[in-house]
């Protein structure tokens, strides 16, 4: 007993050491991890496996197809006929009854079929195809797409860490600045305004600070749904934004091409009117005859009672082959409406792909005139931090000197903080901003 015992305490020790083991990641292992363990990417994998598994499908449709078939016969009450009463020399008129055949019977069949021609079958190949395009098309769009919401999930928890270690940083000095200038007014050598004026700012900064730790916790939980791990997986991030700001200052992303024939979007608008082709295709060619041959073989046994597996059973072999033409004639205009129908649809995904052209022009501009501004303003409140932080620098030392006002020092430090999140933010938009464009032309660098 002790030492099973020992054993499972043992045992729930390792799994709570593995399930406390935290993932430490970098954006691209995020990235990796995410396409490989997201439940939308792997369901988009699914999806193309089934599409090759319906691709077979519908090959094997033209292939040889055998099927076998048994049947055991048991007549609880044979069936009779009535013959001729002169054929076993009664009057005529008469009827005699007779039971034809055996109680029981068995009769087993194998059977060949193959399909000779049928111009739906042909129509079919090219759309399976078609389909596994598609299939492979959607996995690249979601992949896309995981990139995307991994990328804005990992910055998103970088902005909350930054915010809080900003918000730290500041209550520090704030307490700092408050318990001088207590100490100060107790002296009797400034005025309680001051004292509550930064008070007031202590309040703000610490209740920014508590709803920056709530926004740190949703942000960690909305990456592990992202990443495709359970909600309360312990994640650390091993880069910081800035750096991570500053790799994606790509300049040469906004001189690429706005060639959109390569986006993923342009490409499933195209297969969307290959499938509308085919479709039309389809039913046109269910106008055509279509050829189908078959042969089988078989054996049958007779017997009054169950003696079939006796070796003194009698059995009766028996093979055919024959050859089926199907030719539609008249369907009451039916084919001819389902004709229509597809060539409608035709036109209509014609006119989506043109629109999707369009549309994505115009997204591939706007996204790039947004990235570029994300670069402009993150350089700018880069700048902006820098000059607000000498700023107030400056006012705390002419408050303590007593040349400025405690309202000053306010508008300084108020200046500081709204700064130092707007720089925040100017990276986070230069990271999204980027993944957006590179999602749009499928470009990934």
């Amino acid at each position: 007993m002790k030492k099973q015992i020992s054993l499972t305490l043992i045992i729930f020790s390792f799994l709570g050491f593995a399930q406390e083991h935290p993932l430490n990641l970098s954006l691209q292992e995020a990235i990796d991890y995410a396409i490989k363990n997201n439940t939308a990417a792997k369901n988009a994998t699914l999806d193309i496996e089934a599409a090759k598994k319906q691709k077979w499908e519908t090959t094997a449709i033209g292939l040889p197809q055998i099927n076998a078939n048994i049947d055991y016969n048991n007549w609880l009450k044979q069936q009779v006929s009535l013959l001729p009463g002169e054929i076993v020399g009664g009057q005529p008129g008469t009827f005699v009854p007779v039971a034809f055949g055996t109680k029981q019977s068995v009769n087993a069949t194998a059977t060949l079929k193959q399909l000779l021609f049928d111009g739906s079958y042909l129509v079919g190949l090219q759309s399976a195809k078609v389909f596994l395009e598609i299939s492979k098309n959607a996995k690249e769009k979601t992949d896309l797409e995981v990139r995307k919401a991994t990328i804005n999930a990992y910055g998103n928890v970088l902005l909350s860490k930054e915010s809080i270690a900003i918000y730290e940083s500041n209550i520090v000095i704030l307490k700092n600045n408050l318990r001088e200038t207590t100490a100060i007014f107790e002296n009797g050598l400034t005025e309680e305004e001051n004292v509550e004026q930064l008070q007031i700012t202590l309040k703000q900064i610490t209740s920014g600070y508590k709803n920056a730790q709530r926004l740190n916790s949703i942000a960690h939980q909305m990456l592990n749904i992202t990443l495709g791990t359970d909600l309360n997986t312990k994640v650390n991030l091993t880069e910081t934004l800035e750096v991570l700001a500053l790799k994606n200052v790509n300049l040469e992303l906004l001189n690429s091409s706005d060639e959109i024939k390569n986006t993923i979007d342009y490409k499933i608008a195209t297969n969307d009117k290959r499938a509308k082709e085919l479709l039309l295709k389809l039913e046109k060619t269910k106008a055509l005859p279509s050829l189908s041959a078959f042969i089988n073989g078989g054996y049958s046994g007779n017997n009054e009672k169950f003696d079939f597996l006796n070796k003194e059973q009698q059995w009766f072999g028996s093979s055919l082959f024959g050859v089926s033409l199907n030719i539609p004639i008249f369907s009451s205009g039916q084919r001819a409406a389902k004709t229509q129908r597809a060539r409608i649809n035709l036109e209509k995904a014609e006119n989506n792909l043109s629109e999707t052209e369009q549309q994505l022009k115009f997204q591939v501009a706007s996204a790039k005139s947004n990235y570029q501004f994300a670069i402009e303003q993150f350089n700018t409140s880069k700048e902006s931090l820098t000059l607000a932080e000498r700023i107030e620098k400056k006012n705390q030392i002419k408050f303590f000197e007593g040349i400025t006002t405690s309202f000053d020092l306010r508008q300084a430090q108020q200046q500081l903080y709204s700064t130092q999140q707007e720089y925040l933010q100017a990276m986070l938009e230069v990271i999204n901003n980027k993944v957006t464009l590179e999602t749009l032309l499928n470009s990934i660098n």
